[in-house]
């Protein structure tokens, strides 16, 4: 591994510029910065998720094997490239989304971001996934991005969505269908 950090704070970057991870200079507001900065962002959501009760040991074990590739995946947009996800990681997202939708009922309403605490985190992981994935396209018009990369941030999001609708049913809660009736706060 490289160099590790004896202090935290080197004043390097006061005038708005950070290092990436081969060394050369960029502004803090790249897209570059910005794409692994949202993975890095959605990896500590993840955390949140992991950190919410009852959460089920499948579940758990799998999202901890994704923050670990997550935190693979910052590294691959740090260092202009630098490899990390593979086309199988893509594939085993897949696999995963498989196995736990296969247990869902078909969706014939839309749901809300909620369905109890885990099941709510979850939703806001898959947001924030979502936001990485448009950061990381926005990267790829200007630089090179491989497509795995981009397509591992789109099955993930799709997973955390189904992840949800699994913990809203693990914490008894279930989902929350839209109702197109309910535009307005109740009086």
């Amino acid at each position: 591994m490289g160099h590790r950090l004896s202090k935290i704070y080197t004043r390097t970057g006061d005038d708005g510029s950070t290092g990436l991870g081969d060394g050369t200079r960029t502004g803090k507001d790249a897209p570059r910065v910005a794409a692994y900065g949202t993975v890095d962002e959605a990896n500590s959501a993840i955390g949140v998720v992991l950190a919410a009760p009852g959460v089920p040991e499948d579940v758990r074990d799998l999202l901890t094997a994704i923050q670990h590739q997550l935190f693979d995946l910052g590294g691959e947009l740090c260092i202009p490239g630098h490899t990390a996800i593979t086309d199988a990681d893509v594939e085993a997202l897949e696999r995963h989304l498989d196995r736990y939708n296969a247990g869902l009922p078909p969706l014939k309403d839309f749901i809300l971001p909620a369905g109890g605490e885990a099941a709510a985190r979850c939703h806001l992981a898959r947001t924030i996934v979502r936001r990485a994935e448009r950061e990381a396209v926005a990267l790829s018009r200007a630089e090179a991005v491989r497509p795995q990369a981009l397509r591992y941030l789109n099955r993930l999001s799709d997973l955390l969505f189904v992840l949800a609708r699994v913990l809203a049913r693990a914490d008894g809660q279930g989902e929350v269908l839209w109702r197109r009736e309910r535009r307005h706060a109740p009086d």
